[in-house]
């Protein structure tokens, strides 16, 4: 394994400036109003910068999901090697979930929204920078190896079904501002999905 140039660690070192910074801006003033040249101005470096280490602003956001899914896929394995049900780790999963977009509910729509964004390349990249189903997947796979999942959906399917129940609940709850308890939301879509894709 070759060693890090210097170079390769100033860069490391500003994008990490860098979304610090933009992450810290999206958190006080809202994503909406938070502008490329505000994030570059704070990270001290030139708008180009800014836009050379992210293509656009959301893309920061996709950062920022990426960090909390790959948190919630130690914390699965984790759980699961040490014999918590299936089920049970999932529905911590959702209450990580739930409790992430209830305090970062500003930041969820637009990085969601990427997730559904009309341009096909930047839909891919959001859904490869956010692997929840590969998630739900660890989860779930155990059930499938025992048997007790029905047998005509793919356990690819039924997990970007689960995914995409957590997506679209988790947007109008943020988008519409809405009052309710969002795990208790999330904890019944969640039974229903299970409900769903175990056998009869």
């Amino acid at each position: 394994m070759e060693p890090i140039t210097l170079r390769e660690r100033q860069k490391e070192r500003r994008r990490n400036r860098i979304y610090a910074v933009a992450i810290d801006l999206f958190k006080r003033n809202g994503f909406q109003q938070t502008t490329a040249t505000d994030i570059a101005k704070g990270a001290h470096v030139s708008r180009g910068t800014f836009f050379n280490y992210y293509p656009y602003k959301e893309a920061v956001l996709l950062d920022f999901g990426a960090e909390l899914v790959d948190t919630l896929a130690d914390q699965a394995e984790r759980q699961l090697q040490n014999g918590v049900s299936p089920e049970q780790v999932l529905q911590e999963i959702f209450k990580q979930l739930a409790q992430f977009c209830s305090k970062d509910k500003d930041l969820f729509p637009p990085l969601a929204y990427e997730v559904l964004n009309p341009d096909p390349d930047r839909a891919r990249t959001a859904y490869q920078a956010l692997p929840l189903s590969k998630v739900i997947e660890m989860c779930l796979r155990p059930l499938k190896e025992q048997g007790r999942l029905r047998d005509d959906l793919s356990l690819e399917r039924m997990c970007n079904l689960i995914a995409d129940t957590f997506l679209m609940v988790a947007l109008r709850w943020s988008a519409y501002n809405s009052e309710g308890d969002l795990e208790q939301e999330l904890r019944k879509s969640l039974a229903m999905m299970l409900d769903g894709v175990f056998k009869r």
